[in-house]
Order: C-alpha cells, then structure tokens, then sequence
C-alpha cells in the first residue's frame, strides 16, 4: 500500500496544524454529512451560522470554522498538536523560520 495522499491524514505533507483546501470535506453536503456525525446540535449551529451570514466572506468564515472544528473532533493528530502546543511541548518556531515556512507555504 503507497502513502497517503498529500491531502489525507497520515501523509508527510500533512501538519496537524494547517488545513488545507483539499483537507476534510470539500463540498457543503459533506461538511453537513460530517457534522451531522459529531452532533446534530453541531449541525443544527452551523445552518443557523450559515443562514445567517452575508455572502462572501462571512460565508466563507463559517465553512472555514466548520472544517476546523470537524478535524479537531475527527483527527487525533490535531487533537494531540493542540495538547502538545499548550502544554509548552512543542518548540516555538523563530520569526526567521516562520517567515522561511511561509515562502515555500508550508507554514503551520
């Protein structure tokens, strides 16, 4: 069996502390598939959210929050990323390598 795609969990290229644009759901009826998942309440919070915002970049804010809180609660290296991250385990990155991070995209 190959590796991951770049977009899956469990791929080198995957950070537990970005999502990208192929990461997770990618149409509105799989984001609702998922939610619907975790919670329906979850779901019920998110039409209401969704209804309730002006086209564009609100709407975009809301998907964007949705996807997020679907890999917090579906992947486990999120979830161990954030532990680790306020637990002080985690290395802090220098301005000069985030900056670096940022030039190729990869940042976290």
């Amino acid at each position: 069996m190959s590796a991951s795609p770049p977009h899956e969990p469990g791929s080198a290229d995957v950070s537990p502390y970005r999502i990208t644009a192929g990461q997770g759901p990618q149409t509105l009826g799989e984001l609702r598939a998922e939610l619907a998942g975790i919670d329906p309440v979850e779901l019920a919070a998110f039409d209401a959210r969704l209804g309730a915002a002006r086209f564009g970049r609100e709407h975009e804010a809301v998907i964007t929050e949705a996807r997020h809180l679907v890999a917090l609660r579906t992947r486990p290296e999120v979830r161990q990323a954030i532990r680790a991250s306020l637990a002080g385990e985690t290395e802090l990155m220098t301005v000069e390598d985030l900056f670096a991070e940022l030039d190729k995209g990869t940042a976290p």
